[in-house]
């Protein structure tokens, strides 16, 4: 595992969800303090605000490839195929090695128990780290961005 996979993983630990954890692991890259990272990846977490859908810890991964292959020239279609061209890559190789990009998927999450979550984070415990594959989901994001890249 790279440092910043290690990095990750230990953000993710220590409270910050799973798309400020990828992130934040990347942002002294951008001269992009902790503290802006954790607050531009904020409502990412829990699969958009918790409603279970596209994974945080890959949407974490695609702030790090905005700053990698990103543009801010609106009229530079090739910028842009470059761009998606490497998201679709970020997404090929995350679905191979979790099976999903879907948070509800990966939670193994039945739309009953997902309606009955709400808004509410959970408090992290022990048993909250034992029974999700959240930790680990943040550490392999953070190492394919790692060999991706070439971070070291």
């Amino acid at each position: 595992m790279g440092q910043r996979a290690q990095k990750a993983y230990d953000n993710f630990k220590q409270g910050y969800n799973c798309a400020q954890a990828v992130f934040m692991a990347f942002c002294d890259k951008y001269g992009i303090s902790e503290e802006t990272a954790a607050t531009l990846a904020s409502s990412f977490g829990g699969g958009m605000g918790r409603m279970r859908e596209v994974c945080g810890a890959f949407s974490g991964m695609l702030l790090v490839n905005s700053m990698e292959t990103g543009s801010a020239d609106a009229s530079d279609r090739e910028a842009k195929k470059a761009n998606y061209e490497s998201v679709q890559k970020l997404a090929a190789r995350f679905k191979e090695e979790n099976g999903s990009l879907i948070c509800r998927e990966l939670l193994g999450l039945t739309k009953k128990q997902e309606n009955e979550e709400g808004t509410a984070p959970s408090e992290r415990t022990a048993q909250y780290y034992q029974k999700r594959p959240c930790a680990e989901i943040v550490k392999c994001a953070a190492e394919i961005l790692e060999e991706e890249f070439n971070f070291d």
